[in-house]
């Protein structure tokens, strides 16, 4: 046998996974209210507050519920969730520089060097910090000086729009350079 449900507590199940309690969902008797303007309403029953907020075309929604009592605001909640979710998206956006990696070999091409330098660039002009690694398999690792002279390549191609920030020598079986664009590192500096 399905339970039945009416529809305003299917509405209520939708609601709940909501960070905030809005009207008929704030389960304290009494809460402190602040009216749409901002201005104090003082303590009222929950019941006496949803009615105010209706009469204004509103909704109550529970803005502190750990206070005692909880506090309460009367406000446009579809507008109040849209600000929300906007800082949330500002907040994510505004990151800072990623670190994009691009992987070399002791043998790679030299139009293919010329791709990766170029996608670099595009990186770099995007305000992204740029990882170069060259990995050395196995016996490989006898091939170092190539791999120095195709990160020199690199460094020469690169030096007008950005600094070489960091490089290691052979860590284990890969070197690394980073570079970071020059309007950062003079930010950086300062």
């Amino acid at each position: 046998m399905r339970p039945s449900y009416s529809r305003d507590n299917r509405f209520r199940q939708q609601q709940s996974n909501e960070k905030h309690r809005i009207n008929r969902d704030i389960l304290a008797l009494e809460v402190r209210v602040i009216a749409a303007d901002g201005a104090q309403l003082g303590v009222l029953r929950t019941r006496e507050a949803i009615q105010i907020a209706e009469d204004d075309g509103l909704d109550l929604v529970e803005v502190a519920p750990e206070a005692k009592p909880p506090v309460c605001k009367i406000l446009n909640y579809g507008k109040f969730k849209y600000r929300e979710q906007k800082k949330e998206a500002a907040l994510r956006k505004n990151t800072g520089p990623t670190i994009k990696e691009i992987r070399l070999r002791y043998s790679t091409d030299k139009h293919d060097l010329e791709t990766k330098v170029k996608n670099a660039r595009r990186f770099i002009d995007e305000g992204d910090k740029v990882k170069f690694e060259m990995r050395f398999r196995g016996r490989e690792v006898v091939y170092q000086e190539i791999g120095r002279e195709i990160f020199k390549k690199v460094v020469d191609a690169l030096k007008d729009v950005a600094i070489l920030e960091e490089s290691t020598p052979l860590l284990g079986q890969k070197m690394i350079m980073i570079f970071v664009p020059k309007a950062q590192a003079k930010v950086a500096k300062k």
